[in-house]
C-alpha cells in the first residue's frame, strides 16, 4: 500500500518509527514533515500535504502525527474528501475504518507510547470500510455535505 506520513518537529521521533516499521511490512512511504525534532515545523503543513496526498490520490491512506495529533488532525479534516481520525488506541483505529472509512489516522506522539501507537497503526491498515448499511449512508451524508462546510484546499 502507498501511505503518506507527516509530522511536525513533536512526532519527528514517531514517525521515523512507523515509516521504518511500515517499510520492513512493504508499504511504499511518502514523508512529510520535520527534518529533525530539534528545529520547528508546522503540523500545519504537514497535514496540509498529506492530505493533499491524498486528494490527489498520490495515496491509499495517510497518517500524521503531532504532540497531541488534535492540531493535525483538525487541520487535515479542512481538505475536501478528507475524514482523518485521531486514535488513541487499537479499537478506535478499527472502528475509524469499518465506520468512518477514515483515510487518514492522526497519533499524539505525547500521548501514546512507541509500541502503542505501532499497534494502532497496524489495526488502523488491517481494516476495510463496512460498504453498505448505515455506515456507508452516514459517509454519504458527509461527503454530500463537503461544499457546504469545506473550501477547496
Amino acid at each position: 500500500m502507498i501511505l503518506s506520513i507527516g509530522s511536525d518537529h513533536a512526532g519527528f521521533e514517531l514517525r521515523k518509527r512507523v515509516i521504518e516499521h511500515l517499510t520492513e511490512a512493504g508499504h511504499t512511504i511518502i514523508e512529510h514533515g520535520a527534518a529533525d525534532s530539534a528545529t520547528a515545523y508546522s503540523y500545519v503543513h504537514a497535514g496540509q500535504a498529506v492530505s493533499r496526498d491524498i486528494s490527489e490520490k498520490k495515496a491509499e491512506r495517510g497518517i500524521v502525527i503531532c504532540g497531541t495529533g488534535i492540531g493535525i488532525s483538525i487541520v487535515c479534516n479542512k481538505y475536501r474528501g478528507i475524514r482523518c481520525a485521531l486514535c488513541t488506541d487499537e479499537f478506535m483505529a478499527r472502528m475509524s475504518r469499518q465506520h468512518n472509512n477514515a483515510n487518514i489516522l492522526a497519533m499524539g506522539a505525547r500521548v501514546i507510547g512507541r509500541g502503542l501507537a505501532l499497534s494502532i497503526v497496524d489495526a488502523y491498515l488491517s481494516e476495510d470500510f463496512e460498504t453498505g448499511g448505515r455506515h456507508q449512508a452516514r459517509v454519504n451524508e458527509i461527503t454530500s455535505q463537503e461544499d457546504t462546510y469545506f473550501k477547496a484546499p
